[in-house]
């Protein structure tokens, strides 16, 4: 039986998660990308609390009329000023069993760039 692509990526992120898990010192940078938008959050899996999100629905990434790479980078560096507001220096990344590389690499440099740590 042929695996689809979400299915594949599911066992990815699985295999990923068992390793990566989010603490209150070294929250977990989550994140989901669809065709059109991209999500990131900061969670503490340990009480289960999302510290802070971003995604490139937001008004002001909205307004800047970037391509989804330049996006990408943006919600990076959004959802790293918010975590830094929240007292979050360093993270793990959960790449979300997607390949490093394109609106991911993107969105984790743009994180880098504005301070955090990972």
């Amino acid at each position: 039986m042929a695996l689809t692509k979400n299915d594949r990526r599911q066992r990815i992120r699985n295999r990923i998660r068992k390793i990566v898990s989010g603490t209150e010192a070294r929250p977990r940078l989550s994140v989901f990308r669809s065709n059109k938008e991209i999500y990131a959050q900061v969670i503490d899996d340990v009480s289960g609390k999302t510290i802070s999100a971003a995604s490139s629905r937001d008004k002001d990434i909205v307004a800047s009329k970037a391509n989804k790479s330049e996006a990408a980078a943006l919600v990076g560096k959004s959802v790293a000023e918010k975590a830094m507001k929240a007292g979050v220096t360093t993270i793990s990344f959960d790449r979300g069993g997607y390949l490093y590389h394109g609106r991911i690499k993107s969105l984790a440099e743009g994180a880098r760039e504005a301070g955090l740590k990972f």
